[in-house]
C-alpha cells in the first residue's frame, strides 16, 4: 500500500504554505479513515479552501461538500469558493468531532481524521502515519489518543490537550490537594 504524506520533511513546519495532509492511496475502505489532515488553526474558513484544493489535484476530482462537527471548529462557511464551483460546507452534532468529510460527484466520501492544530509537531506527524495505515476498526479518538503520552497532561509543546469527545481545546485542570483521611479514634 502506498501512502502520500503532503508536507515538507524535517522541521520545516513554520512554512504557511505547506498542507499538512497525509492521504491513504487506497480510498473508501469501509471501517477505516482515508487519512489525516492537520490544520493550523480551528477556523473553517481559514482552513478549507487549501484542504480542498490539495485534495481536489491530490485525488483528481472536485470536492463538491464538506461535512464537519459544528463544535469542533470556529467560523464555519456556508460555502467555500473553488476553481469553477462553490464548496458547500454543512456541520453537524451528531458526526464524530474528530473527522472531516469530503464528498464527490459519482464516488464515497472520504473520511480525514483532524488533528488538534495545536498538537506537537512530533505527535501529530504520528498521527499522520498512522491515520494510512490499517485503521480498520479503530476509532479516530483512540488514534489520536495514541498518538498523545496522556488526555489530561499538556502537549510536550507545552499547549493545552485536546478533549476527547467535544473536539475543543481544553487547559489541564489544576492539581487538588491530597486529601488526608483521619481515623476514628478509639480508647
Amino acid at each position: 500500500m502506498m501512502t502520500t504524506i503532503l508536507f515538507p520533511s524535517g522541521p520545516v513546519f513554520a512554512e504557511q504554505s505547506a498542507l499538512r495532509l497525509s492521504l491513504n492511496t487506497v480510498l473508501h475502505q469501509q471501517g477505516t479513515i482515508d487519512g489525516a489532515w492537520w490544520p493550523r488553526t480551528r477556523d473553517a474558513g481559514t482552513e478549507l479552501p487549501a484542504l480542498i484544493s490539495a485534495v481536489d489535484q491530490r485525488l483528481g476530482r472536485a470536492v463538491l461538500r464538506v461535512g464537519l462537527h459544528v463544535d469542533a471548529w470556529d467560523h464555519i462557511p456556508r460555502r467555500i469558493q473553488a476553481p469553477g464551483r462553490q464548496v458547500r460546507v454543512a456541520w453537524f452534532r451528531s458526526a464524530d468531532p474528530h473527522l472531516i468529510t469530503l464528498s464527490f460527484a459519482g464516488t464515497s466520501p472520504v473520511s480525514l481524521l483532524v488533528i488538534p492544530p495545536r498538537t506537537a509537531a512530533g505527535l501529530a506527524i504520528a498521527a499522520l502515519t498512522r491515520a494510512v495505515a490499517d485503521t480498520f476498526g479503530v476509532r479516530p479518538a483512540d488514534l489520536l489518543r495514541a498518538a498523545a503520552p496522556e488526555e489530561s497532561s499538556p502537549a510536550q509543546d507545552g499547549s493545552a490537550s485536546w478533549e476527547n469527545e467535544g473536539g475543543r481545546v481544553t487547559e489541564p485542570a489544576p492539581e487538588r490537594p491530597a486529601i488526608r483521611r483521619l481515623r476514628p479514634v478509639t480508647h
